[in-house]
């Protein structure tokens, strides 16, 4: 009998899965796409059995086995009762969807008496590649599982890591290191994840955003995971992704079966960029689910304008002058409801606070309606402050373990999503609350680690993510026009498993332009801008209590999900005129913003300059940001790739800082070209030999139009 092989084929990329009757699955290529692929190739990649070892070679499968030899980090780990702890699988049949690019390998271990469904699946447009497992227990006795991963085999040169790591008002940060020996591992236990983002890319030595090849992972869960890149003894290396189980905490009974999240991951032959434009192109066609297809509208959240000071009528005005900039949305923020002077008391209690607002919320919203905008209103349904009737009710539906005390965190403690008296709670006060006031949107965060995460003594994490998806799904399902967004103190909860019920994701707490700029790139890697929340602050940041002048603040919001987060009464007449200007200029290019291709460009003193364009078929937008001061007395010339090399481009300067001017204090006389209206060039010009760039001052920033003529 032969080996079968199975070849799939996605946007330029091929992944070739031998299926083999001796008795295993595993990836046998995934890169560039190729024409042919011959079943006497194979022959050619097989390894060989080295001395000092087992007298065969244990395949490097997408669940790897134990008992089959392979002593590295393997896919299962589990037992029944002490038993069946090293399960090993034989590939009994699998299906080919050759429409869909789905493959289906089903396996059973008779002897252990459970089944491992494989599913793959290659995108057909973007080249994306998904994965996930089913176990199913066909025992009678249930079958305790410690550990469940999905492993992609990454080539013998993907000799170095891109990991992410950081921190509250920090998230996204990027560091790199090679991995010769040995492996790298990383772990969030809090329940979301500042920390560590689940995403790992793989790639060539020195790789670049336009050079070099990469592989990139994200695994699609909110929830604790484990995330790791290893390099074997023999030279093989692995990707390995799981969300993270805690003691006891999956039990899989008899003719029962679990699954793990999707493990989504893309491969780019010519450096990041590739990468991410795929997996950009998968999230826009398979992920985002807008209730209405229509431009994302600019928004003004009131928080850091008001903060718990509440008054209906200011906030009224606010909403009059947010319509006068040009915001589309007006979201009220924490404060609302009953006993919510700061943030000690309240949570927990979705009832308006008539103290606040005597006459109701009604008013507000429909002055908000009148005025054009649609409305939007905070919530943090999953937690619960100890200062709340419904606390003082209900101390048993914290999430917790009876009898040990737990710490606060932001004065409140986590409810337990799993018991269903909570659940239905949750789910009544905002079916009604959305319902009677005509909520449009939804800012849903999460503020607070999880810690003894148990439902009736057992641990409950993994169970904790997954009723969360349920309450959002039948959110969804009663509201389909509402859209939603995952806040959790900014870049907690942000993965492609929250996006299938969101619609946007608030980045991080720091409103810091400066601060922004890094987390906005890191988190670019793997998501559209469209999504990605991007507000102009106070010009004193709240959180770093840094100060930047309007115009870069503006620029480093205006390719996302652009809106503003401070009192619009309190802006001076010229701060107004420049907001409205960037407003203005945003709803200009967000269709091109929100649908081209965003990519980051190159520099050579990337540590104090950093740029981005977004690329059309007709036009794009680069924007320049100066981080630090420059290294050298001349700027760079800035290389534009991606644009079409026979084209030619009119180049023209949409907002420049001071410091690009002549006659600044930084230059006698700038970049010629800056002094005209307009320059042209060729796409293969500004491709290959660039635009050379102006002397611009620390925390400042440029924005350049090129439009094809």
């Amino acid at each position: 009998m032969q080996n079968h092989i199975v070849k799939l084929d996605g946007g330029d990329t091929t992944v070739i899965v031998i299926v083999r009757v001796s008795p295993h699955a595993e990836i046998l290529y995934w890169g560039s796409r190729l024409a042919e692929v011959d079943p006497d190739f194979i022959d050619t990649l097989t390894y060989p059995v080295p001395n000092g070892r087992i007298d065969v070679t244990a395949p490097l499968t997408l669940s790897p086995e134990q008992g089959r030899g392979m002593f590295s980090s393997p896919g299962l780990e589990g037992h029944r009762r002490g038993q069946d702890w090293a399960p090993i699988f034989t590939a009994t049949s699998h299906q080919h969807h050759e429409d869909d690019g789905r493959l289906l390998i089903h396996c059973v271990d008779d002897i252990a008496k459970l089944t491992l469904d494989v599913e793959l699946r290659l995108d057909p447009d973007s080249g994306v590649l998904g994965c996930r497992h089913h176990l199913g227990n066909q025992g009678e006795a249930s079958y305790s599982l410690q550990r469940f991963a999905v492993t992609l085999p990454l080539p013998d040169r993907a000799a170095e890591l891109m990991a992410f790591h950081g921190r509250w008002l920090q998230e996204f940060q990027t560091h790199r290191l090679a991995i010769p020996y040995g492996g790298y591992l990383q772990e969030s236990r809090r329940g979301r994840h500042h920390e560590y983002f689940p995403a790992m890319i793989a790639g060539t030595p020195h790789f670049t955003e336009t050079r070099g090849e990469v592989w990139g992972a994200h695994l699609a869960w909110s929830g604790d995971h484990r995330i790791r890149i290893d390099t074997k003894s023999d030279g093989r290396r692995f990707l390995q992704a799981e969300a993270l189980y805690q003691a006891g905490e999956i039990e899989i009974a008899g003719d029962a079966t679990h699954a793990t999240p999707w493990l989504y991951a893309s491969y780019g032959a010519e450096g990041l960029n590739a990468m991410s434009e795929r997996l950009h192109r998968f999230v826009r066609a398979e992920l985002l689910q807008f209730p209405v297809e229509t431009q994302r509208p600019v928004q003004l959240n009131i928080w850091e304008g008001v903060y718990f000071d509440h008054d209906p009528a200011y906030i009224m005005r606010m909403a009059e002058a947010a319509q006068r900039l040009g915001i589309e949305r007006f979201i009220v923020d924490d404060g609302w409801f009953r006993g919510r002077a700061d943030d000690h008391a309240g949570l927990g209690d979705w009832y308006l606070d008539e103290t606040k607002y005597p006459q109701g919320l009604t008013p507000v919203v429909e002055h908000v309606h009148r005025l054009g905008m649609q409305f939007g209103l905070w919530f943090e349904p999953e937690m619960v402050n100890p200062d709340s009737d419904l606390f003082r009710a209900h101390p048993d539906w914290v999430l917790g373990l009876a009898g040990y005390d737990q710490p606060t965190g932001r004065h409140q403690y986590a409810l337990d999503l799993c018991n269903p008296e909570v659940f239905d709670y949750l789910l009544e006060r905002l079916d009604t609350l959305l319902a009677e006031y005509s909520i449009d949107y939804v800012k849903w965060d999460m503020n607070r680690d999880l810690i003894q995460a148990s439902h009736l003594g057992q641990a409950s994490s993994h169970a904790q993510t997954e009723r969360l998806y349920a309450l959002f799904g039948e959110l969804r399902k009663r509201h389909p026009a509402t859209e939603f967004e995952s806040c959790a103190s900014g870049g907690g909860r942000i993965d492609y498993g929250i996006l299938r019920y969101v619609q946007r994701f608030w980045a991080s707490d720091s409103n810091d332009a400066l601060e922004r700029q890094h987390i906005q790139r890191g988190m670019s890697y793997f998501f559209p801008p469209e999504v990605m929340g991007a507000h102009v602050g106070a010009e004193r940041c709240h959180s770093s209590l840094r100060r930047h002048d309007l115009g870069f603040r503006a620029l480093t919001a205006l390719p996302g999900h652009m809106g503003a987060e401070l009192d619009p009464l309190t802006l001076s007449e010229q701060q107004f005129e420049q907001l409205r200007h960037y407003i203005s200029l945003h709803k200009e290019w967000r269709a091109l913003l929100h649908s081209g291709r965003s990519v980051r460009l190159e520099t050579a003193d990337a540590d104090r300059l950093q740029a981005q364009a977004v690329i059309g078929d007709e036009a794009a937008i680069v924007i320049v940001a100066q981080l630090a001061t420059p290294s050298w007395a001349m700027n760079e010339a800035l290389r534009i790739p991606y644009l079409h090399p026979s084209k030619r481009y009119r180049v023209t300067v949409l907002d420049r800082p001071e410091a690009a001017r002549d006659g600044s204090h930084t230059m006698r006389y700038q970049v010629p070209w800056m002094a005209q209206e307009s320059i042209e060039a060729t796409g293969a010009w500004l491709s290959e030999a660039g635009l050379r760039l102006p002397q611009m001052d620390p925390e400042s920033a440029l924005l350049i139009k090129l439009e094809a003529i």
